[in-house]
């Protein structure tokens, strides 16, 4: 069964770096796209940024110049670097996989990790 697990989150104060993780466990054949959604209290989820197998990146305009994804495929691990973090930037973000196991080829989900910054 494949999992997300997420890490990484925590508190800090705006002007400061976070660097998130999510690391894929069980049989995975191929990944399509990877990537990083946050929802904020009262909010709907938003895409935070995207990978594709190609690399492709795709970033919101709200994160842009600030945050980067990366991937490391010998790892099964995605990471995403958040610099210059504001206030607006706090959020529950979730990890997102676009991949085949033995399933097939789904969509999965992280549980989910807690960035707070403060002003």
């Amino acid at each position: 069964q494949v999992q997300l697990v997420e890490s990484g989150g925590g508190s800090v104060q705006a002007g400061g770096s976070l660097r998130l993780s999510c690391a894929a466990s069980g049989t995975i054949f191929g990944i399509y796209r990877t990537g990083w959604y946050r929802q904020a209290p009262g909010k709907q989820r938003e895409l935070v940024a995207t990978m594709t197998s190609y690399e492709d990146t795709n970033y919101a305009d709200s994160v842009k110049a600030r945050f980067t994804i990366s991937r490391d495929n010998a790892k099964s691990t995605v990471y995403l670097q958040m610099n210059s973090l504001k206030p607006e930037d706090t959020a529950v973000y979730y990890c997102h996989a676009d991949l085949s196991s033995f399933g097939g080829r789904k969509d999965y989900w992280g549980q989910g990790t807690q960035v707070t910054v403060s002003s």
